[in-house]
């Protein structure tokens, strides 16, 4: 959780702004009896598909199969026009190869691992 005057919140909260003003991005909220469960964005989009992400369930909240289910069903809206007019080709998303559960997750949803990348930062 992000704290008043915490470090991040101002981006945090900036990023959300954006997603919730932008006709290209957004976020999905998945509740469980009126209670957030679990987000899951996108944005990034090219001419035949978009990225999802981020995907996040609370510590307290996870392996209930929350994210599971709404990875799944931003994927479908992207793939079937739910979310934009004609729909997408494909979906993708970055991992974080540390993380063998969410890995597991995308690919027992349909996504299938192209490639890794690297980020070096010159000082």
């Amino acid at each position: 959780m992000l704290h008043e005057g915490g470090p991040g919140r101002d981006r945090a909260e900036a990023t959300l702004d954006h997603r919730l003003s932008s006709p290209s991005a957004g976020i999905l909220l998945w509740e469980d009896a009126g209670e957030p469960v679990s987000i899951a964005g996108w944005g990034g989009p090219t001419p035949n598909g978009i990225r999802v992400g981020p995907v996040y369930t609370p510590p307290e909240q996870r392996g209930r199969g929350y994210a599971t289910a709404l990875t799944a069903e931003l994927s479908q809206s992207v793939l079937d026009g739910r979310l934009f007019d004609g729909g997408r080709r494909f979906c993708f998303l970055y991992t974080d190869l540390a993380n063998p559960t969410s890995n597991a997750i995308y690919e027992r949803i349909g996504y299938r691992r192209v490639a890794e990348s690297a980020e070096i930062v010159f000082g």
